[in-house]
C-alpha cells in the first residue's frame, strides 16, 4: 500500500486515525544557517549551497535563503505538526527527524514537551561540506524518539554515525536525502509491511526506500512540483499505483 497526498499535512493527518502508524520518518522544513552565503562583511563569507538557486525557474528562491528558509512553504513550526504525529503513532514506535544545531533544541524541547522521549541522536557523515563561518558542516542530525515503551532496534549493530555518502550535483530536491540512509532507519524500526510515514515527502527517498524494503507508506507534500516528483519516482516501479488524493 502507497497512498500519496498533495496537500497540507495538518490537514492530512487529521483523517488518519489515531494509533495507526507504525513509523515517522521526516525531514520538515526549518530555519538554515545563513552563513554560507556571501552576503556579509563585504563578500568575505564563503558562498556554497545557500547562495545557489537548485530551480532557476523559481527566482524567489535566493531570496527566500537569504531570510533563512529555503522553500515557499517554510512557515509550519514544529509545534504545529508534532502533536498530529504523537496522536497517530502506536504505542512503542520510533520517530525520525532531521534538524540542525541551530533548531536541535527547539524540536527536543517541543517533542519533549507532548510526551516523546529521546533515544538518541544519530549524526549523518557526508562527503561534502556547507561552508559556514562557525566549521564547515560535514554533518546533519536525526534526532531518534520513542512513543511509550521501549523498545531496541531491529540491528542493534547499526553505528550512531551513519557514513553515507551525499548526492552531489543534478539534485531533484535541494535537501534530497540518500535512499540508502533512509533505508538504514526504517530497517532499524519497522518490520515488512509495518505502515510508515513521511509527512514532509519532498522528492520522494523515504517512499523509495520504503518500496524497497516492503513497507507500506504514506507520503504528504505540499509543493505541486516535488509532490509529482515523488509520485513519479514512488509509483513508476514495481506495479505500485499511488492515490493522489488533494487534502
Amino acid at each position: 500500500m502507497i497512498k500519496l497526498y498533495n496537500g497540507d499535512c495538518l490537514d492530512v493527518m487529521e483523517g488518519i486515525e489515531d494509533k495507526s502508524i507504525d513509523l515517522v520518518v521526516t525531514d520538515p522544513p526549518y530555519k538554515i544557517i545563513a552563513g554560507g552565503c556571501r552576503i556579509a562583511n563585504n563578500g568575505k563569507e564563503p558562498s556554497g549551497i545557500l547562495n545557489k538557486r537548485y530551480d532557476n525557474k523559481r527566482a524567489d528562491w535566493v531570496e527566500e535563503v537569504r531570510n533563512g528558509t529555503m522553500f515557499k512553504h517554510n512557515k509550519i513550526n514544529f509545534k504545529d505538526w508534532l502533536p498530529d504525529i504523537f496522536r497517530i503513532l502506536k504505542d512503542g514506535t520510533h520517530f525520525y527527524v532531521m534538524v540542525n544545531d541551530r533548531n536541535m533544541q527547539e524540536m527536543l524541547n517541543e517533542a519533549t514537551k507532548i510526551g516523546f522521549k529521546v533515544v538518541n541522536i544519530l549524526i549523518w557523515k557526508k562527503n561534502n561540506c556547507t561552508p559556514n563561518k562557525y566549521y564547515m558542516k560535514n554533518t546533519e542530525f536525526i534526532l531518534l524518539f520513542r512513543k511509550g515503551k521501549a523498545r531496541s532496534i531491529n540491528n542493534m549493530g547499526t553505528k550512531q554515525c551513519l557514513e553515507i555518502n551525499n548526492k552531489i550535483g543534478n539534485k531533484i530536491h535541494p535537501t534530497e536525502k540518500p535512499v540508502e540512509l533512509m533505508e538504514i532507519l526504517i530497517n532499524n524500526s519497522s518490520n515488512e509491511d509495518e505502515i510508515v510515514l513521511d509527512l514532509f515527502m519532498g522528492s520522494g527517498s523515504t517512499g523509495v526506500a520504503c518500496k524497497n524494503i516492503n513497507r507500506n507508506f504514506i507520503g504528504i507534500e505540499l509543493d505541486e512540483n516535488y509532490f509529482n516528483i515523488a509520485k513519479e519516482r514512488i509509483g513508476g516501479a514495481n506495479g505500485y499505483n499511488p492515490i493522489n488524493k488533494q487534502a
